[in-house]
């Protein structure tokens, strides 16, 4: 199943309260029990003005209608082609 990268734009999301991150965590984990189990959250990397998250699912349409349902944007989405680390280059 592809893997997704979303890019949100969230001006000041590395000073939100952990309050505020548990809050949009809760949500995310609603929408995708709403969506079922072909759509998988799987981590979240927040930096200042920004939030990269890593999905499965089968189409890109679906993390969209994960992004609407939930309120969340979605400014950019990124299917993964490769994963490297620095065991790729032994």
């Amino acid at each position: 199943m592809p893997r997704y990268v979303i890019e949100r734009d969230l001006p000041g999301a590395g000073l939100l309260p952990a309050e505020e991150l548990r809050a949009i965590s809760r949500k995310s984990c609603e929408v995708l029990e709403e969506l079922g189990p072909q759509v998988q959250w799987l981590q979240s990397y927040v930096t200042a003005d920004k939030v990269y998250c890593i999905y499965v699912a089968p189409n890109e349409d679906l993390i969209r209608e994960h992004a609407r349902m939930g309120g969340f944007p979605a400014n950019r989405i990124a299917e993964v082609h490769a994963v490297i680390d620095p065991v790729t280059a032994e």
